[in-house]
């Protein structure tokens, strides 16, 4: 990177840490260190939510997946709109009218302890982890590309979030959400903005488009009906949904957003607005991939986009096998450009027949190039093993540093690292509020005062941190970032959802059923994910029908005093 990039996220970085120290000054009780006193108003509970939810993955990975697979994986969010809809009615005014700190507070009043503190702990586990892999995601392809010690770069990300989250609690999450989210959307603006203009004077962006469709790159919905598929338009509908009413209606990362809302208004605008642009927004991003994918019709990529890998088998005994390959790939790299030349003159012509027989040269010659692609893995994972070799997450930002100019990389660099620090912070801030609410007061030390809770909420987000820290360091090869990170959390989602639709809507099943039918749900979703093809977003459907099936099951099967005993509590 130049000076310029250098100073571009140097200041970007150092802003953020400096605003969310100032924000989040003078936190003295819990309702201000964990609800940010509830007085937010419903533009800044959007653009949290909107930037807990988009990590660094969602920006660096999802263009790749654009670029790969075409846009189907916009079919994931597809359920998101009416799960917003959902919690705008039932989650919403329950949790503010019990005034809880936690979602996981609310089962204690419909259940137990024992459902309280298991969904909790499950929350823990999951929510851990996953924050461990948004700091590790920009941090390994930043890394690779840039040639920065991994360690380092995550121990550099981790220890600035933790700064000001720990100081200055959910008010410094919540506005320095606000400042990454413009910073995030004007950097990928501007990337496109760039890969349209970069792509040959000659090929207008109409043009642009129709290729990327032609090619398969704009295949966004899919009907067909396969539960080994992972991205269809019904998987998206009902796994998407499943997804979105757990991670925005039981996922504590993304409940607290909400909770600091006014009033109950106020959150439930902050929750239509993210169901509102959600799907549009993750529509332009996977298009970024497209245009990427089009500007590399006219320009050679590389063989493979890991420049580590490349590195290393260049200087192998398998180095002039390697070189053949990419000769191979750059003598079908001009033979497509010419096919889609004829495509694009076709195109223009109006002519169908030139059009599909130009199309049909095109996948021709993709197919053999990705049999070439294929050899060219194989010879890299018999030179090293344990070879990263999904290089879907270094598409994007290899294309940023190699085309965009000096400014804008570090403008785009700053956009990565900020959708990072937003998603780890929130990430940081929820497992605090969790540790301390549900585990340390209520189990722990119920009596201590206000000013233990905060200094216990502050300790144990430098935890949460360090623990982030430490799985990031340990986290690799991973395949695709953005399915791995939704991979993780769909085994857990359909379990504790069921949880939560249990507690909403029947009045006489009670904690230990409950605990017991979520139990059966993760144990199902284990064995769906080890021992069959079912694609992981059915994961969350699979957990959460038969967590409530099983609870409802067992139910019948206890002692009738302790059923009147539940019936007459709820």
């Amino acid at each position: 990177m130049s000076s310029l990039d250098w100073l571009v996220l140097g200041a970007t970085l150092g802003f953020i840490v400096a605003y969310g120290l100032w924000k989040g000054r003078q936190q003295r009780n819990l309702d201000s260190y964990i609800l940010a006193d509830r007085k937010l108003q419903w533009p800044t509970i959007a653009l949290s939510i909107m930037a807990t939810q988009a990590s660094a993955i969602t920006f660096l990975s999802t263009p790749g997946q654009a670029y790969a697979d075409g846009m189907r994986f916009v079919q994931f969010y597809l359920g998101l709109p009416i799960a917003m809809v959902l919690l705008s009615i039932f989650a919403v005014p329950i949790f503010h009218r019990l005034k809880v700190y936690t979602a996981y507070e609310f089962l204690e009043t419909r259940f137990d302890a024992k459902t309280r503190t298991l969904t909790a702990v499950l929350f823990l586990i999951q929510r851990g982890l996953s924050t461990g892999l948004t700091i590790y995601a920009p941090a390994l392809i930043v890394s690779v590309l840039l040639g920065w010690n991994l360690y380092l770069t995550n121990l550099i990300i981790g220890t600035l979030v933790i700064i000001y989250t720990a100081t200055g609690g959910t008010k410094a999450v919540s506005w320095t959400h606000v400042q990454q989210m413009l910073i995030i959307l004007g950097g990928m603006a501007t990337a496109l903005f760039i890969a349209v203009r970069s792509i040959p004077a000659d090929i207008s962006f109409v043009e642009a488009v129709r290729v990327a469709g032609r090619m398969g790159r704009l295949n966004a919905i899919d009907f067909s009906f396969d539960l080994t598929t992972n991205y269809t338009f019904w998987s998206g509908l009902v796994g998407g949904l499943m997804v979105a009413l757990s991670y925005f209606g039981c996922d504590q990362s993304q409940v607290q957003r909400y909770l600091t809302g006014e009033t109950p208004a106020e959150s439930r605008l902050g929750l239509l607005f993210n169901g509102l642009v959600k799907v549009p927004m993750q529509f332009f991003i996977l298009f970024v991939g497209a245009m990427v994918f089009v500007f590399y019709q006219f320009v050679a990529p590389p063989l493979f986009f890991n420049t580590a890998e490349r590195a290393k088998i260049g200087v192998s005994r398998f180095a002039a096998d390697y070189a053949e390959l990419e000769d191979a790939h750059r003598a079908n790299f001009v033979e497509k450009r010419q096919h889609v030349r004829e495509l694009v003159t076709a195109m223009r012509a109006d002519d169908e027949a030139g059009a599909t027989a130009a199309q049909a040269k095109v996948r021709a010659v993709q197919a053999r190039d990705a049999a070439t692609r294929k050899a060219a893995v194989d010879l890299i994972k018999r030179n090293d093993a344990t070879a990263d070799v999904s290089d879907t997450n270094y598409i994007f930002l290899s294309f940023v540093l190699r085309f965009l100019p000096a400014g804008v990389v570090g403008l785009v660099m700053a956009a990565i690292f900020c959708a990072s620090m937003s998603s780890t912070a929130a990430g940081l801030n929820a497992l605090s509020s969790t540790s301390v609410v549900d585990i340390y007061k209520r189990l722990i030390n119920p009596d201590a005062t206000e000013a233990d809770y905060v200094r216990m909420s502050r300790l144990l987000t430098v935890f949460w941190g360090v623990f982030a820290i430490a799985f990031a360091m340990y986290a690799t090869r991973l395949g695709s970032l953005i399915e791995a990170v939704n991979k993780l959390g769909s085994y857990f989602y359909g379990s504790i959802l069921a949880i939560f639709i249990l507690a909403f809507f029947t009045k006489t099943v009670g904690g230990t059923a409950t605990c017991l039918g979520a139990i059966v749900g993760e144990a199902t979703v284990l064995y769906f994910s080890f021992f069959t093809k079912t694609a992981w977003l059915w994961w969350n459907v699979i957990g959460c029908v038969v967590g409530v099936i099983a609870a409802l099951v067992i139910e019948r099967l206890l002692p009738n005093n302790e059923a009147e005993e539940i019936a007459e509590v709820a």
